[in-house]
């Protein structure tokens, strides 16, 4: 059932809890990456299994951005409004410019190919920090097939250099990915481990002192760290990956409630021209909910 679970009155400065929750695009496999482009005021998602990316406008509704697309799972802009995006099957981070052209941004480390890029996001300097677990290697089996890197790691490609640094590789499962906005933290999902990690970020673009600032425990509910992003004033929404949906903390990392879209939430975007409205992916469908106080922007100049 779609609604907001109030656990903390807090809450409700961020929320209101009848607020309406919208489905606006449907009839897709397994949504992912969404990302809203502010100039053309039109949201960009994955549907994974599909092998597509796909564009949701207010007037015009979904339409098809790009098929095949390498499985694309996560998305983000730069500040000149290309397009990244993690490629599960074509084990990449790609780039695509304005005019449709498409080139490899990452897709080996130390000599070896990625294991299979996840999430992605996007420095004011250019840098670009992407996680790399093993998801799109996963058989049918359950197994995993074709690894060449022995762990899991998340890395930084170097606007300055365009060289590719390994920052972290003792995560279990590294997934969602945020900056606060002054740039001086940066989090992390790790999905089998249940929670977030977050770390000091350095003005070399390194990261120290990490720990843990949020753990996706509730009862006897374990949530499945996703996709993550912080709003204006700290506070943290992961999607879940449980019927809870978006599991909201404030800046303490306390759990304050849960945005619930009826489905098992994977990812989630600001989005809108006041950047109020949380964009959520949750398997099958898309949806909307529009919050009291702005998401940090995805900037494009």
């Amino acid at each position: 059932m779609a609604e907001i679970h109030v656990l903390d009155a807090s809450i409700e400065r961020l929320v209101d809890p009848h607020a309406p929750i919208e489905n606006i695009a449907t009839g897709f496999t397994f949504t992912e990456g969404p990302v809203w482009h502010s100039q053309d005021r039109r949201l960009l998602f994955s549907d994974i299994p599909n092998d597509t990316l796909y564009v949701w406008t207010q007037d015009d509704g979904q339409q098809v951005f790009r098929k095949p697309s390498g499985q694309g799972n996560g998305n983000t802009f730069d500040r000149q409004g290309r397009l990244l995006t993690c490629e599960h099957a074509n084990r990449r981070v790609s780039r695509t410019a304005r005019d449709g052209s498409v080139e490899t941004l990452a897709s080996h480390y130390d000599g070896k190919r990625l294991n299979s890029p996840n999430d992605v996001i996007c420095a004011s300097n250019g840098d670009v920090y992407f996680s790399d677990p093993p998801y799109g290697l996963r058989q049918p089996d359950g197994s995993f097939k074709g690894q060449e890197l022995p762990y899991y790691g998340v890395f930084r490609w170097s606007a300055a250099d365009e060289q590719l640094t390994l920052l972290i590789d003792d995560f279990e499962r590294p997934n969602g990915l945020a900056l606060n906005a002054q740039e001086t933290e940066l989090y992390i999902c790790d999905t089998e481990h249940h929670h977030v990690r977050v770390f000091d970020r350095s003005a070399d673009g390194s990261l120290r002192h990490g720990r843990v600032c949020a753990q996706l425990i509730h009862g006897d509910v374990l949530g499945r760290a996703d996709g993550m992003k912080l709003d204006v004033e700290g506070n943290l929404y992961v999607a879940g990956n449980t019927p809870e949906g978006i599991w909201v903390f404030n800046p303490g990392g306390k759990l304050i409630g849960f945005i619930s879209v009826g489905e098992l939430a994977a990812n989630l975007a600001w989005g809108g021209d006041d950047w109020r409205t949380l964009y959520i992916t949750a398997r099958t469908s898309v949806y909307a909910v529009p919050m009291k106080i702005p998401g940090q922007p995805v900037v494009i100049r």
